[in-house]
């Protein structure tokens, strides 16, 4: 299996995942890349076409190619999905999360907000959170709920800290009371409405950092829930004063890798 050209896709793509995959065994590493190279192109879908019926076509591609998957079929010749049908098979992974994910990313089509907070909720749920309870599985760990938490968390961090670059694209992600109200974030202020947001929104995700379950893991498992290490900085910083979006919350290379790698020594995830 060729996982190796996944985690180039990956190493460009998503280096946050990238480098915690890399902390993985290297079986770890042949499950975990083709799950987050499928996670890149699905993401990026509705963002390198100019048309949203195109994006809506990427989209139903990944839909039918993870349909020939689970019904059997060989899989198609592309360099992510022959490596992910070896995964799907190899750690028998369900197919709903797959759909849900795809499903959901249609929301970044196009620009109108999301209809409200469950609605909101239920994105994260299933992006981050459905990518991390397969990373979770295809790694040999059952910890579904664990792995849902940890990726709502992460989930809900990654749109915080874009928040300024959706905005400036024209996406709504937040679910604001009466709407965004675009020119004032665009100049870089913070209304009250959007401040209490985002810090509901953090203290969310905080809330499920702190209450999931700590079960023994194999480090297989610790690599993928691992992805999230940098999560409850962003959320708590956001959390503190949600205008920190605008100045950054992003630590210094060094020390973002540095939490990565003493989690690694020490068994964390």
């Amino acid at each position: 299996m060729n996982w190796q050209a996944c985690a180039a896709i990956v190493e460009k793509a998503d280096p946050d995942r990238f480098l915690s995959a890399m902390t993985a065994p290297e079986e770890g590493r042949a499950a975990l890349f083709p799950i987050y190279a499928f996670n890149v192109e699905v993401a990026r879908a509705p963002w390198v076409v100019s048309e949203p019926q195109l994006a809506e076509i990427r989209l139903q591609w990944w839909r039918d190619a993870i349909a020939e998957i689970f019904a059997g079929a060989t899989p198609r010749r592309h360099e992510v999905v022959e490596p992910l049908a070896e995964v799907i098979r190899s750690a028998n992974l369900p197919r709903w999360p797959f759909e849900a994910l795809i499903d959901a990313r249609a929301f970044d089509i196009y620009a109108d907000g999301h209809a409200g907070r469950a609605a909101f909720d239920a994105y994260i749920d299933a992006t981050s959170g459905g990518l991390m309870r397969l990373a979770v599985a295809a790694s040999g760990a059952d910890a579904a709920e664990l792995a849902g938490h940890i990726g709502w968390a992460h989930g809900a961090a990654g749109v915080i800290r874009a928040l300024p670059t959706l905005w400036s694209a024209g996406r709504d992600p937040l679910p604001i009371p009466g709407g965004l109200p675009r020119q004032d974030v665009l100049n870089g202020q913070m209304p009250d409405a959007v401040a209490d947001v985002i810090r509901s929104i953090a203290q969310d995700g905080l809330q499920r950092l702190q209450q999931a379950d700590r079960p023994k893991l194999n480090d297989k498992a610790k690599a993928a829930l691992r992805s999230a290490w940098r999560s409850e900085a962003v959320l708590r910083a956001a959390l503190n004063d949600p205008a920190v979006i605008f100045t950054g919350v992003e630590t210094s290379e060094f020390r973002r890798k540095g939490s990565l790698l003493i989690r690694t020594l020490t068994g964390r995830w």
